[in-house]
């Protein structure tokens, strides 16, 4: 295995993947895409992204991967301090953090933007279920 400091490198690059695919199904055309398009002001006509989707792409799983290793991060630092995490405890705790930090975070940026709080709502809520998918791998791989 990959492990630098406590921290398991493939189950950072495992969590990724999964949180990736969660916000694929997530913001798919059958799921909460067109609500969440309709919500930012945009019509079923206009394109989303830039002209290069294979960068957004790519700089989408940057971020969801630099997400994933922060949570590993603070998975180990409380595996180190409470001892060893289940996965429904590292799914709590990925939520929570989605929840807390990455919701917080956001919200003043909606509201600034006046994209409001569905807009809000749809992308939290993404954060938080990819990050409890990536906290319970991150747990279990530990």
């Amino acid at each position: 295995m990959f492990i630098f400091y406590g921290i398991n490198f493939w189950a950072v690059f495992a969590a990724a993947i999964a949180s990736f695919v969660i916000g694929a199904v997530w913001f798919g055309p059958k799921t909460f895409y067109p609500t969440w398009w309709k919500a930012l002001g945009k019509s079923p006509d206009d394109q989303p992204g830039s002209a290069n989707m294979g960068a957004v792409f790519a700089l989408t799983f940057v971020g969801v991967l630099l997400s994933c290793l922060g949570l590993a991060v603070v998975i180990n630092f409380a595996n180190s301090a409470f001892g060893a995490m289940n996965w429904l405890s590292g799914a709590f705790l990925g939520a929570l953090l989605g929840l807390l930090i990455g919701g917080g975070a956001s919200l003043s940026h909606r509201m600034f933007s006046g994209q409001g709080l569905k807009v809000w709502i749809l992308e939290v809520g993404n954060d938080v279920v990819a990050l409890a998918g990536a906290g319970a791998i991150l747990a279990l791989w530990h």
